[in-house]
């Protein structure tokens, strides 16, 4: 289990595409990175100036697009996962 601090979130990406749009199996190395995921964990919220914590904008559950090059990528229990910062994350997927 990873449990964030600060503004920090932690998403599950979506696995990237395995065939191009012509029908070609595409090797990993030929990949797009995946820019979407599943917000597995989320962290309190930054402290401001004042004292107080930002409400964090997103939440467990939410599918999201987050920065193409953002954040740490790491692997936990044979899964791998992204800890960015919740600036990184740029919208939520309805």
């Amino acid at each position: 289990m990873i449990k964030p601090l600060g503004d920090k979130v932690v998403v599950e990406p979506l696995e990237g595409e395995e065939t191009s749009p012509g029908g070609i199996i595409l090797p990993d190395t030929a990949k797009q990175k995946p820019q979407e995921g599943i917000v597995i964990a989320v962290g309190p919220g930054k402290i401001l100036d004042d004292g107080k914590r930002a409400e964090m904008a997103v939440k467990k559950g939410d599918k999201v697009i987050f920065a193409k090059y953002g954040g740490t990528e790491v692997t936990v229990g044979g899964k791998d996962y992204v800890i960015l910062d919740q600036d990184s994350i740029f919208a939520i997927v309805a």
